[in-house]
């Protein structure tokens, strides 16, 4: 899934988003807006991850989403 298509996705994701991140508030889910870059900032300041392992576990997770639709078409 490409950041476009991510972007584009953010309102259906959000919940999604919340349930494996829950230290992320609504506000800073809405204000990021489903920029991966403030995604991977804030899994940085809230969970204390370097952001290597931010990026790491973001992409995994988006990962699963993508095989998830894939089984689905």
């Amino acid at each position: 899934m490409n950041k476009d298509i991510f972007e584009g996705k953010w309102k259906e994701m959000r919940g999604q988003v919340k349930e494996w991140w829950g230290k992320l508030t609504d506000d800073e889910l809405e204000q990021a807006a489903g920029n991966t870059e403030q995604i991977v900032g804030l899994l940085q300041q809230k969970y204390g991850y370097t952001r290597e392992h931010a990026e790491e576990e973001f992409n995994r997770r988006i990962a699963g989403v993508k095989e998830a639709v894939a089984e689905k078409v």
